[in-house]
């Protein structure tokens, strides 16, 4: 029996180890190419940390290859290849993977999960009360990662390919633009009341430039250009919570078509803007993000608004009012750039201008998702048309 081989310290080496002349420690392997490696450590205890990735990393890789690992640890190999992505997805991101973290789905292998298995998974999340965005949002990192592992011939077919709602109903809320009627009622509402009425200019200019709320609050003096009536979109801020503490963080628009110049046409939203300059109080200090100052609308501490400042207002305005009118309204600062659309819509825009001025990457987000019409409006369309022949 061979003696075994030891350090200058008197501790046995494993299998792959070895100690240099200047002391220093060195450990060879094969790796899963079949190629020779060499790793080197000051000590022996970093040394076999070293040991330890390895073969972490060498495990990973040969699960990988067999379609071993279970499903979490897929979502979790597709993810950390997305690097460049917006704060708000890596948000998803974290969402999705503590969400499957929790169920028993995410401890499968991925070789063993059929079309039936997502399915079946989705249902059951359906069942537990899910709601359907939920369901989607999970879908959006399982197809992909799923993606992943098909063209690396890991597995023969994605299980996931298939569409959520031809397996459980879409129970979200159909969102509703504003017709004319209500939107007056719901402006005379805001401007009847002294507390209300701070927020009409901001609703005054969603509902007229469809902006969305993230980019409306983004928006510097520097962007309004009244000479020439229009408004520079080219980023929106968010503020992150990390720790306790909340930190502001600028994002380019939401799609890449999302830079762009809004006319500012309607008078109303032209004295909106005016209003909000004249009323904004010079802060003591202003606050620079990201190498931007000057945000128009700032809160009562002379700190620039968020989304959630406008969403919470009108909430509280949308509660209150419900509480005293017959017709009950769904107002949010989504709905008032959905009203927006649908209005151009029916008022004849035509579709790639209202994507231009939507910021949408592609027109069928315009189309189906943000118009809709109903019979007056139909009526309208079809007795011009008629009456054109």
């Amino acid at each position: 029996m061979s003696e075994k081989r030891k350090d200058s310290k008197g501790r046995i080496l494993r299998t792959g180890e070895s100690q240099r002349q200047n002391g220093t420690y060195m450990y060879r392997y094969t790796d899963i190419r079949g190629t020779r490696q060499s790793v080197y450590a000051p000590t022996l205890d970093e040394l076999r940390e070293k040991e330890r990735t390895i073969q972490r990393d060498m495990d990973d890789g040969i699960d990988y290859a067999a379609g071993e690992i279970s499903v979490i640890t897929l979502m979790e190999r597709y993810i950390a290849q997305k690097q460049s992505v917006r704060y708000n997805t890596r948000v998803n991101y974290a969402f999705v993977l503590n969400l499957m973290r929790k169920e028993d789905f995410g401890g499968r292998k991925v070789k063993a999960i059929k079309p039936s298995d997502g399915k079946a998974f989705f249902i059951k999340l359906h069942n537990d009360g899910r709601s359907y965005s939920t369901i989607t949002t999970v879908r959006g990192v399982l197809n992909p990662a799923f993606e992943m592992a098909v063209e690396d011939d890991i597995i023969r077919r994605n299980p996931f390919s298939f569409r959520v709602v031809d397996v459980v109903p879409n129970n979200a809320v159909t969102r509703k633009a504003l017709t004319p009627e209500e939107k007056k009622r719901f402006l005379d509402y805001i401007l009847d009341d002294k507390c209300r009425r701070r927020y009409y200019d901001e609703v005054i200019i969603l509902l007229g430039t469809g902006l969305r709320i993230s980019e409306l609050y983004g928006l510097t003096i520097a962007d309004i250009d009244f000479d020439n009536h229009r408004i520079k979109v080219e980023r929106q801020l968010t503020r992150t919570r990390h720790s306790g503490s909340c930190e502001y963080y600028i994002e380019k628009p939401k799609t890449e078509s999302g830079e762009r110049y809004i006319p500012m046409l309607d008078e109303k939203v032209y004295r909106a803007f005016q209003n909000v300059i004249r009323n904004r109080k010079p802060s003591k200090v202003e606050y620079m993000i990201q190498g931007h100052t000057g945000f128009l609308f700032l809160d009562k501490d002379g700190k620039p608004k968020v989304a959630g400042h406008l969403e919470h207002a009108l909430k509280r305005i949308v509660d209150h009012y419900n509480e005293s009118h017959n017709d009950k309204l769904t107002v949010t600062p989504h709905v008032l750039r959905h009203t927006f659309c649908t209005d151009m819509a029916a008022a004849g825009m035509d579709l790639k201008s209202l994507q231009y001025l939507m910021g949408h990457s592609d027109a069928y987000t315009t189309l189906n998702i943000y118009t809709h019409s109903n019979y007056e409006t139909a009526e309208k369309a079809l007795a011009k048309i008629v009456g054109s022949d």
